[in-house]
């Protein structure tokens, strides 16, 4: 059981929903700088999300894959404006897998008119999308 002296507030917001809000006491994610990981009393700041597992730790474990938005962290809370955010439970398999190789295909055969950072997004994208799922 998390301790209340411990937890701060983390509420995830999509363009349709509230995804997620409650207590966490720490909040894992990607960031365009790397991975983050939060606590109660983190400096404030402002990042930008890159595609990865957001993992939010309380009173159990909650793993989502995160895709693109951005996140105000202040000492007792964690805002995360998500572009798109997926519940395992929201995922499909079978597609990730397939956006995964063609991803992959794409970054391999090096063709000039592919675009590369797009490719690798979608790559990241699909990773996270796996990860979360199994």
């Amino acid at each position: 059981m998390a301790e209340s002296g411990n937890t701060f507030k983390i509420k995830v917001i999509t363009p349709d929903r509230t995804f997620y809000e409650g207590d966490a006491t720490m909040v894992e994610f990607n960031t365009t700088e790397g991975a983050i990981g939060v606590y109660k009393n983190h400096v404030p700041m402002t990042v930008i999300i890159k595609p990865g597992v957001l993992t939010i730790t309380g009173e159990d474990v909650k793993k989502a894959a995160l895709h693109s938005g951005f996140v105000e962290i202040l000492q007792d809370s964690v805002t995360i404006l998500a572009e798109v955010i997926e519940w395992p439970d929201e995922i499909d398999e079978m597609r990730a897998l397939a956006a995964k190789e063609r991803a992959e295909r794409l970054l391999t055969e090096r063709d000039p008119k592919t675009d590369i950072a797009r490719a690798e997004t979608a790559l990241a994208r699909a990773m996270a999308r796996i990860s979360v799922k199994k």
